[in-house]
C-alpha cells in the first residue's frame, strides 16, 4: 500500500512522538497507520507499507494487543489475522490512560503505601517522611481524579477539560482582551 504524503507525515510524526513517550517507534507507527487508514490491515500490508521486518511488526502488534490499543479481526475466506484500532480518539485516550495507570501509576502508589505503613519510616529524617507521605497523598488524589475522569462520557470529559481551561484563565486573571492589550502595550525600557 502506498501512503499519501499526509498519511506518511502522520505516521512518521506519530512514531517520533511515540519515542518521546517511551514507546517503540514501530509500535507507534503501526498504531498510527491503522488509525489513519481506518480499516483492518494484515501484517504483510503493515510490513510492506512501513518497510519494517516481519519480526519487528509481529512484536509491535503483540505489544499493541497487550495495551488493548488494537484488536485482531478476520476476513471471510482469509486465514490471516487483520488488525484494527478504534477510530474514536477519546476511546484511545482513555485506553492509554487506563493502561498506563495500571502499569506505572498503581505500582508506585502500592510501594508508597507500603513505605508509609512500615515502622522503619520513623527512622528516616522528618522531612523525608513528610515528602514520602505528601507524594502518596498527591498520587492518591490523582488516582481518584483519574478514575472519575475515566467514568465520564467523551462529550462530558471534553466539557470538563474546556471548563478547567476557563477556570485556569479566570484564576490567573487572564482573558482574551487582557492578553491582547498586554501583548500590544509598549514595554518599559530595561534597566
Amino acid at each position: 500500500m502506498q501512503l499519501s504524503d499526509t498519511a506518511r507525515r502522520f505516521v512518521v510524526h506519530w512514531g517520533e512522538m511515540g519515542t518521546a513517550w517511551g514507546v517503540n517507534r514501530t509500535v507507534a507507527q503501526i498504531h498510527a497507520l491503522l488509525f489513519f487508514h481506518g480499516r483492518p490491515l494484515h501484517a504483510e500490508d503493515i510490513c510492506e507499507t512501513l518497510g519494517v521486518a516481519r519480526s519487528n511488526a509481529s512484536n509491535s502488534l503483540k505489544e499493541l494487543l497487550n495495551w488493548n490499543l488494537i484488536r485482531a479481526t478476520h476476513v471471510l475466506g482469509d486465514r490471516r489475522d487483520y488488525f484494527e484500532t478504534s477510530s474514536d480518539v477519546w476511546e484511545l485516550f482513555r485506553t492509554v490512560v487506563r493502561e498506563r495507570k495500571e502499569r506505572e501509576f498503581e505500582p508506585t502508589v502500592r510501594m508508597l503505601r507500603e513505605l508509609v505503613a512500615r515502622p522503619e519510616l520513623a527512622d528516616e529524617a522528618p522531612d523525608a517522611q513528610d515528602r514520602v507521605r505528601e507524594t502518596l497523598r498527591l498520587m492518591e488524589s490523582l488516582d481518584l481524579w483519574t478514575d472519575e475522569m475515566l467514568r465520564l462520557t467523551p462529550s462530558t470529559l471534553e466539557k470538563v477539560l474546556r471548563l478547567g481551561a476557563s477556570v485556569q484563565k479566570f484564576v490567573r486573571g487572564d482573558d482574551g482582551a487582557a492578553r491582547a492589550s498586554k501583548s500590544s502595550a509598549p514595554r518599559p525600557p530595561a534597566d
